[in-house]
């Protein structure tokens, strides 16, 4: 993470004794290091207890010196699958006030215990996914820009738990965390009743370093920290190349994963294709067919031995949508795809297909240097007095989410720096890689295609 800058770090925090703890050791390092530190709460409403719990939280943050700022669920309530709604609600809430706050991390208080018991949910049948010490926001658009950042994954509950009571400090329980009609309830009892060494947390993890909170009791161990030991520890693997507006380029033998996170960034959505969907393209690639297929809304186009994915443009004929209005001086995301800010009011967003025979002869020249494919893609803005279209960039500020969403799923980006899109016209470094592989020969031939690692 970065220092002595102005931006700042964001904290969820329940009030629950891992996510106190959090805000302690987060304080502690951001009063040393120059940063300002928001704790986020999110009142679920789900309890008769939760406002108090709420101005629990919030005594505690401001009492660490950190600013604070209280978030409600509120809408209509699933009549089944609550904890899991909750979870996304609570993730939506936090990235959203983060993001506006103009912070780039958020600190979530997961431990080795939280681990071990969604490995036991999963094994129920629930589609959670694992948790990682550094990964992208679980919700888009909310999240778009933003990284978790989970510096206790090599802790367990209980040693947590010791070191706050070694402190004097004060927790809330939320017992619904103990209801087995729930999925996470009964893995916490499952986990609890196994012989020790079996189940509960994990051991603390290698590659994270000690900044000078240690158990109590134990100097020689190291469980809580905010700084990765090896920054530069992210997955190398075949990345899709961006060719610019969204689109991007890769080979036949991308992997599942990797091939994966590009429809889904390509498409602007948020759900990953079915596996035997992904399978089947897969398997079309590696014969070596030539074909154009549509998964996720990106477009698979196959031609040798490139694959060039983009937004498929015929979903817009087949699912009209109206247009979207844009508010002065807001970003707005459309398509999932694109963030678009207008000065002025009386904008609207559409995507070109369909009307780019009333655009400019300059704007019709700036679409034709994008492939064919990926050109009823773009999007256009109109007056709502229905003057004649533009192309989004020539009007407005309009930045391409593709790319940098792409990297974030990747592990392109390890640094809070690597952070932050790029507008429209501008020429910034590709996100898919890092300034050190984009400045020795090795990297050089590497951008010349992508290729297997």
């Amino acid at each position: 993470m970065e220092t002595g800058v102005d931006r700042p770090l964001a904290l969820a925090l329940s009030g629950g004794g891992d996510s106190i703890a959090l805000l302690r050791l987060a304080a502690d390092w951001a009063r040393a290091h120059g940063r300002r530190l928001l704790a986020l709460t999110v009142d679920h409403g789900l309890s008769p207890d939760s406002a108090a719990w709420t101005v629990f939280a919030e005594t505690a943050a401001r009492a660490a010196g950190a600013d604070w700022c209280g978030l409600r669920w509120t809408g209509p309530r699933p009549a089944t699958g609550l904890p899991a709604a909750a979870r996304m609600a609570r993730h939506r809430l936090i990235a959203d006030a983060a993001r506006k706050a103009g912070a780039r991390v958020m600190l979530f208080a997961h431990t080795a215990d939280d681990i071990a018991e969604a490995e036991v949910m999963r094994a129920e049948g629930s589609t959670l996914g694992r948790l990682r010490d550094w990964a992208p926001s679980p919700v888009w658009p909310e999240g778009r820009g933003l990284m978790l950042l989970r510096p206790m994954l090599g802790a367990g509950r209980g040693e947590v738990r010791d070191w706050l009571a070694g402190q004097g400090a004060d927790w809330i329980d939320d017992p619904a965390n103990e209801d087995a009609r729930f999925a996470r309830g009964r893995a916490r009892r499952f986990l609890t009743l196994l012989p020790s060494g079996e189940g509960g947390a994990r051991p603390a993890q290698a590659g994270w370093e000690d900044e000078g909170v240690r158990r109590q009791g134990d100097p020689a161990l190291n469980p809580l920290t905010l700084s990765r030991k090896n920054d530069a520890a992210a997955a190398v693997r075949s990345s899709p190349l961006p060719l610019g507006e969204g689109s991007l380029i890769t080979d036949r033998n991308t992997d599942a994963q990797t091939l994966a996170a590009a429809l889904v960034c390509a498409g602007g959505g948020d759900r990953l294709p079915r596996g035997d969907r992904l399978e089947a393209v897969r398997s079309r690639l590696a014969r070596g067919d030539d074909f154009t297929a549509t998964l996720c809304g990106a477009r698979v186009e196959a031609r040798g031995d490139q694959v060039l994915l983009s937004r498929e443009a015929g979903e817009f004929i087949r699912r009209q949508r109206p247009p979207l209005p844009l508010t002065p001086g807001a970003e707005t995301v459309w398509d999932g795809r694109w963030a678009i800010t207008v000065a002025e009011p009386g904008w609207s967003v559409v995507p070109a297909a369909g009307v780019m025979a009333a655009l400019s002869a300059a704007d019709r020249a700036a679409l034709k240097a994008l492939p064919p494919a990926a050109r009823g893609a773009r999007p256009v803005l109109f007056r709502n007095d229905r003057t004649a279209p533009v192309l989004a960039g020539s009007v407005a500020t309009a930045v391409s989410l593709v790319e940098e969403r792409l990297a974030l799923a990747l592990d392109r980006m390890t640094h809070e720096r690597d952070l932050g899109g790029a507008t429209h016209g501008a020429s910034p470094r590709n996100p898919l890689f890092s300034d050190d592989e984009i400045t020795d020969d090795r990297a050089l031939r590497r951008t010349q295609g992508p290729r297997r690692e």
